[in-house]
């Protein structure tokens, strides 16, 4: 025996974290080996957390926008709807609001492999963050192209009576 050393330090359980006596060697609980110090599965990081609930499959191919978020924590919220169900997300500043002033203002894009497209729209319907029907042009092309056609016959008109009139 060394001189000075105390009692040996007690071992632990690394996922619950609970203390056992040196001469134990696996948790009864979890069935781990147990460890020293305090060491514990449950330290992931977030980042490793995250990591293990996407689903490969739902992560590839070229990103595809699926939602847009009106600031940074909707955006975050979105992206954590979709990682329950494993799709993976990237959340990116909506063009013209990519500026550093805005910080975690300003609406957000939130974006997902084209392979998740379909469950990322599943689960954002399922939550009613995005409409049920595609987007509809509020003025139909016809009526656009004729509106356009008479302010331009206007135009043309205004400029001939303006020559008109100064020769």
């Amino acid at each position: 025996m060394v001189r000075g050393a105390g009692p040996p330090e007690p071992l632990s359980c690394p996922r619950c974290g609970a203390t056992f006596p040196a001469e134990e060697r696996f948790c009864p609980e979890c069935r781990l080996p147990l460890t020293l110090g305090a060491e514990s599965v449950s330290d992931l990081s977030e980042r490793h957390r995250r990591a293990r609930k996407v689903k490969p499959q739902l992560a590839e191919g070229e990103l595809v926008r699926v939602a847009g978020a009106r600031n940074q924590a909707e955006g975050e919220f979105i992206q954590g709807l979709l990682l329950e169900e494993g799709v993976p997300s990237v959340l990116r500043r909506s063009p013209g609001f990519d500026v550093p002033d805005f910080l975690a203002a300003g609406p957000r894009d939130v974006l997902v492999a084209q392979s998740g497209v379909a469950t990322a729209r599943q689960v954002l319907l399922e939550a009613e963050l995005i409409p049920n029907q595609p987007a509809t042009a509020s003025v139909s092309p016809g009526r656009l192209l004729a509106g356009l056609l008479i302010a331009l016959a206007l135009g043309a008109l205004i400029v001939w009576l303006v020559t008109l009139a100064t020769h």
